[in-house]
């Protein structure tokens, strides 16, 4: 009955700004925009909609309850880790390896964490 998720949301105090990050820093695409909402495309079909945010921003860990990251798929890890570094992003790790997957925490142009992943065996 439920197939998925169609997009997950990320407030943002200038959405055109955050969504021009995905562009420039993942390559995605900007696929949609109303209303100060844009809708970013990732390669594979995923989509973040990044919408107007209100208040103040609470300061976030990545414990802090809630959704706290997004796991981007890299076709090749080292070369997606260079091409972060080159673009200047801010890392909350050293890439690491456990149970054979390569991983590392940084930044969007917001600082939500996201994370790249390269997993040895896919999950699905």
């Amino acid at each position: 009955m439920f197939q998925g998720l169609e997009h997950t949301a990320i407030a943002s105090p200038n959405p055109q700004k955050l969504a021009q990050w995905y562009v420039d820093v993942l390559g995605w695409t900007i696929n949609y925009t109303y209303a100060g909402n844009y809708f970013v495309k990732a390669p594979n079909g995923s989509m973040l909609e990044i919408i107007p945010s209100e208040g103040e921003r609470v300061e976030l860990t990545m414990k802090t309850p809630g959704i706290r990251h997004l796991a981007i798929i890299p076709e090749d890890f080292d070369a997606a880790y260079e091409r972060l570094k080159a673009a200047g992003v801010h890392f909350y790790t050293e890439p690491f390896e456990i149970e054979g997957n390569r991983l590392v925490f940084f930044g969007d142009g917001d600082g939500n964490y996201l994370h790249l992943i390269a997993r040895r065996t896919p999950l699905c």
